[in-house]
């Protein structure tokens, strides 16, 4: 892990943008990578945004915000990837998106190099099978948002070498997070779980049972839970959630893993939750 300085990270959304504040943060160089520009500028936005308020709340220096971004270069071209120690890839939760960028970085990444993956639900063993480097690919899976969520799923796929589970166990550590080792399952621990809750408190609402408010009021006052499920799936995405139960019903060829009905029809309505401004509840842009 000594050996680890520059890290990339593909991937400039939500979760790319946090894990990539995190390294900066923590003295690492980034190469954040997305197919735009664009999108690009809005991360670094936003990581400047949360540097200020960790500043503000005293969990930074303020001496320390423009060193952390200065650490950051911002580049839509992979082939400068190569110059990476470490990858980690946070792309949309879709299996075409993360294959193609996998097969990438196995040709752009020197021999040796780790690949790892921030997905919450798709297999490490498949994505590893489509690189020469399968020993070295594992699964990262950070939680938002990153910044301030301690907990890091850690995934050995099939073919994980000891080595690798290590230099990432290791690597979580250093970030200031909490690694939990994990083997390779559709969902692994945290989605398998929380995405069957989420389905059926979707299906309470649709079936009349009771309002979004008054499943997450049972959860919170009931359960001591700090937020309800269909906040929390508001908060996540419902896309995401929708693509995570999709590849558990796949996964595992069960039925309840179906999507709720009521979830498919709010992300065809481009109903997301938080960051369309509305899911199960409305929220100010």
């Amino acid at each position: 892990m000594s050996g680890i300085q520059t890290v990339a990270v593909i991937g400039a959304g939500t979760m790319g943008s946090g894990i990539a504040h995190v390294f900066a943060r923590t003295g690492f160089r980034v190469l954040l990578c997305d197919v735009e520009q664009r999108f690009l500028d809005r991360a670094i936005g936003q990581i400047r945004t949360n540097l200020g308020r960790e500043a503000a709340k005293g969990k930074l220096a303020e001496s320390e915000v423009e060193p952390a971004l200065s650490r950051i270069t911002l580049t839509t071209d992979r082939d400068s990837l190569a110059a990476a120690d470490f990858a980690v890839e946070a792309a949309t939760e879709r299996f075409e998106l993360k294959s193609e960028i996998f097969r990438a970085l196995d040709r752009v990444l020197p021999e040796g190099r780790i690949l790892a993956t921030n997905t919450s639900s798709i297999s490490i063993t498949k994505l590893a099978g489509l690189t020469g480097r399968p020993r070295d690919v594992i699964g990262m899976h950070f939680f938002n948002p990153v910044p301030v969520m301690t907990l890091v799923e850690v995934i050995r796929g099939l073919a994980t070498s000891d080595e690798t589970f290590a230099t990432v166990r290791d690597l979580a550590v250093r970030l200031g997070k909490t690694p939990v080792e994990v083997h390779d399952a559709p969902g692994f621990v945290s989605n398998r779980v929380l995405m069957p809750l989420i389905n059926e408190a979707a299906y309470a609402v649709m079936e009349g049972v009771a309002t979004a408010e008054a499943v997450d009021q049972v959860f919170r006052l009931g359960m001591a839970h700090p937020m309800g499920p269909l906040t929390l799936a508001d908060f996540i995405g419902l896309d995401v959630c929708v693509d995570i139960l999709r590849v558990l019903h796949e996964g595992y060829g069960n039925p309840r893993f179906a999507p709720c009905p009521l979830l498919v029809r709010m992300v065809d309505a481009g109903w997301l939750g938080r960051k369309s401004g509305r899911g199960f509840y409305r929220y100010e842009q």
